[in-house]
């Protein structure tokens, strides 16, 4: 099942942790931060819960 994220929303989210850019991947259907933190946020319904509170971190 595919997210359905617009391009141009992806554009403009950032991370609310440190700012970097989020990056979709819909197998685990999350928003992964590319920059520092590199939390992964989940997309529930299409909707991405942009909270860093229900954020997964990185495995370390």
């Amino acid at each position: 099942m595919s997210m359905k994220l617009d391009d141009w929303l992806l554009e403009i989210l950032a991370c609310p942790n440190c700012g970097g850019e989020l990056r979709a991947d819909d197998a685990a259907a999350e928003l992964v931060c590319t920059g520092s933190c590199g939390y992964a946020y989940p997309v529930r319904d299409d909707i991405p819960v942009l909270l860093v509170d229900e954020a997964r971190a990185p495995a370390s």
